[in-house]
């Protein structure tokens, strides 16, 4: 019997792999797809982030591919939150030099604003908000933080965005010299979907994410 599909809102295959696994550890018996799979069937969206959290991002996203798709939808929004920086660049993560997707300048740009500050006032955290959202509109969000605190320099190849200097709590690496099971197993995002794991479980014994 096949299992429900559960679209995630993105065409970042990298994501798409590491939400896979991260439902799959869960058990969950769903089938997690793409927005790319859907590339020349369906027109479905590109959605701008003008929310002012990670959760109105990721309700925005999910609502979008719901709607666009027909199915349960799925979305995240994350950034580095930085406590010498208020809290920033927080939802700005992505663009924080000004260039949507600059992984390189965004991060050099933070350790520039850094440059004087103490290594103790460099204490950083991950957020995550995972939300799902189903074709009849109803939606679910929920929250993951990563604490940690920032390098002076970048360290390991295994990441991305802000990974090579984010040092997690008891760590002595940076997020980008974990291998893919530590990350899964500790990070933001695992966090937020293994939070939404139980929700996920639920609807679907109540058949509410649609016939396997």
């Amino acid at each position: 019997m096949s299992r429900p599909r559960l679209v995630l809102a993105s065409r970042n295959r990298h994501k798409v792999i590491e939400v896979g696994r991260i439902l799959e550890e869960l058990g969950l018996a769903v089938e997690l797809v793409g927005v790319a799979d859907f590339d020349g069937v369906l027109d479905v969206p590109d959605v701008a982030e003008t929310g002012g959290t990670f959760a109105e991002n990721a309700l925005l996203k999910a609502h979008a591919v719901a709607r666009a798709t027909g199915l349960p939808a799925v979305a995240d929004d994350s950034g580095l939150c930085v406590d010498a920086l208020a809290g920033m660049p927080g939802v700005l993560s992505a663009r924080w030099s000004g260039r949507h997707g600059d992984d390189v300048a965004n991060l050099l740009l933070v350790l520039a604003q850094l440059e004087d500050v103490p290594d103790e006032r460099l204490g950083a955290s991950f957020h995550c908000s995972a939300a799902l959202v189903l074709p009849d509109r109803a939606e679910f969000v929920r929250e993951g933080v990563w604490p940690g605190r920032l390098t002076r320099e970048p360290r390991g190849s295994n990441g991305f965005g802000y990974d090579p200097i984010f040092v997690p709590e008891g760590e002595e690496r940076t997020s980008a010299e974990l291998s893919d099971e530590e990350k899964d197993a500790a990070s933001h995002r695992g966090r937020a979907f293994r939070a939404l794991g139980p929700t996920i479980d639920d609807l679907l014994a109540d058949g509410r994410l649609g016939p396997g």
